[in-house]
């Protein structure tokens, strides 16, 4: 299992809009048929958003994930499906939370703390959007806060652990793996707990070797290895670099259209699979492979349990 690393796929998130590519996956059916492909590609965690099917606007609707996830398990029993608490801008904690009682996902994304989150700049470089929404959340990004308080950390700790729901921890900057010790010292969560490095985001650490390298340095301190396990993203043109390193550092790895829409300089992804392709491609290269979701459910601990 050593040379086995767990490839998670985002698929759609709730970061970019339309207008940045005719790619985005926005229906229920574009999101799922992603998610299949890059399962089909070497993914063993699809990390699942929804979006409104006419307007592409990141949605809390939970008749939106319901089709999302049984159009995915008509196809794929197996695969793993992380439903975000994330959400998008707007979504109160508890519309952000609501998935997890509603589908008791084996695994969902928990942010580990509030920061600012710029997406601002790429105001300038759309020069004509799809819907009136989308410019108008790229401003207000500009004075927002992505807020996850302590009060909100407990509350959702409180209840994935009542629907046996493991967190994904989201850490995008290193006080945030001060907060991760409190869940564990307060008994909110148990060890190991996993974590997913988030860097390259305008208001969190950024996408370079020395944040890396202090985030897993201060995981170890604050944690001891034997304490959690690690996945690495690594936002827009980094995200190859960052989950390379990661990749030697001993890391698991995400990559999708969540984090960026590009394969390559200049070259927009066409679909999700095509950037599991290539980061299965670059783990080939150091003698690494793909975990099944089989083995990522060994790797991470998860619990069997009836699928979604």
């Amino acid at each position: 299992m050593k040379q086995k690393r767990i490839v998670t796929c985002a698929v759609t998130g709730s970061i970019h809009t339309p207008s940045m590519s005719d790619y985005l996956p926005i229906t229920p059916e574009q999101i799922a048929d992603n998610a299949l492909g890059a399962a089909d590609a070497g993914a063993a965690i699809v990390h699942i958003h929804a979006r409104n099917p006419e307007n592409g606007l990141p949605s809390p609707e939970l008749h939106l994930f319901r089709e999302i996830i049984d159009r995915i398990r008509d196809k794929n029993q197996e695969v793993i499906i992380c439903l975000t608490t994330g959400g998008g801008a707007g979504m109160t904690v508890e519309q952000r939370a609501a998935v997890i009682p509603e589908f008791k996902p084996e695994l969902a994304s928990c942010n580990l703390g509030s920061i600012n989150w710029g997406m601002f700049p790429m105001l300038g470089k759309i020069k004509e959007f799809k819907f009136e929404w989308e410019p108008v959340l790229l401003e207000l990004s500009k004075g927002a806060i992505f807020q996850n308080t302590f009060d909100d950390l407990m509350k959702i700790t409180t209840i994935m652990k009542e629907n046996e729901t493991k967190p994904e921890f989201e850490v995008y900057d290193v006080g945030h793996l001060y907060n991760c010790g409190f869940l564990l010292q307060a008994g909110y969560v148990k060890p190991p707990v996993h974590l997913q490095f988030v860097t390259g985001i305008l208001g969190g650490i950024q996408a370079t070797p020395y944040d890396l390298m202090y985030l897993h340095n201060t995981a170890e301190r604050i944690l001891g290895s034997a304490n959690y396990t690690w996945s690495v993203i690594g936002a827009g043109r980094q995200q190859f670099p960052i989950c390379t390193m990661g990749l030697i550092l001993g890391s698991h790895v995400r990559v999708g259209l969540e984090d960026n829409l590009y394969l390559g300089k200049g070259v927009k992804a066409k679909n999700n699979a095509e950037q599991v392709t290539k980061m299965v491609r670059i783990m080939n290269e150091f003698d690494l492979q793909p975990a099944s979701p089989a083995e990522a459910r060994e790797l991470l601990g998860l619990k069997s349990k009836p699928a979604l």
